[in-house]
């Protein structure tokens, strides 16, 4: 069965209570919920991890590498610029990291410094872009 690891960054933990116009209202705990029906349905496990810490973000990325991970999800949220460490850390994994951002942030004017490091990214549609990442992971690890 593949496993994904998904991260999310920091500030994630204020979904649902900040931001509500851009974001809508799902809280993280129901973002991880949907996120499990997704990977159910897919025949995938995931893991969760949030930290509003950089340097956590990054040590479980490299706990990872050395784990029976397949692929990582990561919304960066507010690490999705001027990170340089994390982008260095995501593409020194073995496995393939794709970026998911609810909104895109580029119509906020925000280009992904992420993205750079990620196999790919999936912006602005909402918490189904998380189905796509599983979906695309899977597929391309050979699950």
């Amino acid at each position: 069965m593949t496993k994904i690891l998904v991260i999310h960054g920091a500030g994630m933990d204020m979904r649902g209570k900040a931001q509500t116009e851009i974001f809508g209202t799902m809280t993280l705990p129901e973002y991880d919920a949907k996120i499990r029906e997704y990977a159910a349905a897919l025949g995938i496990e995931v893991e969760f991890f949030h930290s509003n810490i950089e340097g956590e973000v990054i040590n479980r990325l490299f706990a990872a590498h050395d784990q029976a991970i397949d692929g990582a999800i990561i919304n960066p949220d507010g690490f999705t610029r001027g990170y340089p460490a994390l982008v260095a850390a995501i593409s020194k994994v073995k496995f393939p990291t794709m970026e998911v951002h609810i909104s895109n942030p580029a119509r906020r004017g925000t280009v992904s410094d992420v993205a750079t490091a990620c196999l790919g990214s999936i912006t602005g549609l909402g918490i189904a872009g998380y189905a796509l990442a599983l979906r695309g992971l899977r597929d391309r690890t050979g699950g």
